[in-house]
């Protein structure tokens, strides 16, 4: 198992791993819902990290080490994730983080960099959406497997790289082997893993109370799949549109996650970009 901290936020434990040297700028990694930390590899913290930043990854509730509730019941709300990486932040000294958020919690840095913007260097979403009517559905091809029995560990995992391969979009990058490999250890640290599966859909989707993407002052990063199927592409040209000055960043050939061949197009894109605006706030 990997070695991380236990900070306690809000009556929870959140399990957080760091690399990198605390004097760099802070870059907090946000996995989507669902996932922990493990699904930021590690390796790919520790190239942010060589570039000279200090990477952040954790587990939200109900994934991986970090307190877990009874399936279908998690007593805590979306927001209540939200202030999860301000207290993370708290505890590890850090003011300001460039915020790297995924997925279903894009919404996260939406909340941070409306809500509190003075706790945020930069945003970055990946493989999100401004939820906007009239952007696409999921592809007509996203076929998602039947939910597991969740006593059979096995049957999980399984589940687990399924739903994986289908995110992929058909992606020649999309390897079993590896996707097999981080579930299986996935599922064996995981406090209650029929939790990870179903808490974070049980809350409902809050948004910040004082506006909306338009009102984001920080410098905005926004990467997307040009394969992703949950969210075809549309969802993050959306996104960079809806944003003041936003960037967008295509990764080719990738679906709805960040695979290791496109690493060499992320990590010097959001070296750029935390690098750039590291300059701005220090001004």
């Amino acid at each position: 198992m990997e070695s991380c901290m236990q900070i306690a936020v809000d009556g929870a434990e959140l399990c957080v791993e760091t690399f990198g040297e605390r004097t760099d700028p802070a870059v907090l990694l946000v996995a989507g819902s669902s996932a922990s930390m493990l699904w930021w590899d590690a390796r790919l913290c520790e190239r942010i990290a060589a570039g000279g930043r200090y990477v952040v990854r954790y587990d939200h509730r109900d994934t991986g080490r970090s307190t877990a509730y009874p399936p279908s019941a998690p007593k805590y709300s979306f927001t209540d994730l939200a202030l999860d990486t301000l207290g993370i932040q708290d505890a590890l000294g850090i003011e300001r983080a460039h915020l790297v958020c995924q997925s279903m919690f894009g919404g996260i840095g939406l909340i941070l960099g409306v809500d509190h913007p003075d706790r945020v260097a930069s945003l970055t979403f990946v493989s999100a959406s401004t939820g906007a009517d009239d952007l696409p559905p999921p592809s007509g091809d996203l076929k998602m497997p039947d939910e597991p029995d969740l006593s059979d560990a096995s049957a999980v995992i399984e589940y687990v790289v399924a739903g994986a391969e289908a995110y992929a979009g058909g992606s020649p990058h999309f390897d079993a082997a590896a996707t097999r490999d981080l579930a299986e250890r996935d599922v064996a640290r995981a406090r209650n893993y029929a939790s990870t599966l179903v808490n974070h859909y049980a809350i409902d989707v809050e948004g910040p109370s004082r506006g909306g993407f338009g009102d984001i002052a920080a410098p905005t990063l926004v990467v997307h799949g040009d394969r992703d199927p949950f969210l075809p592409l549309p969802h993050g040209e959306a996104l960079r549109d809806a944003i003041p000055s936003a960037e967008l960043l295509v990764l080719e050939g990738a679906g709805h996650d960040v695979p290791e061949p496109v690493w060499d197009a992320f990590v010097p894109a959001l070296l750029r970009h935390t690098r750039e605006n590291v300059r701005r706030v220090r001004l």
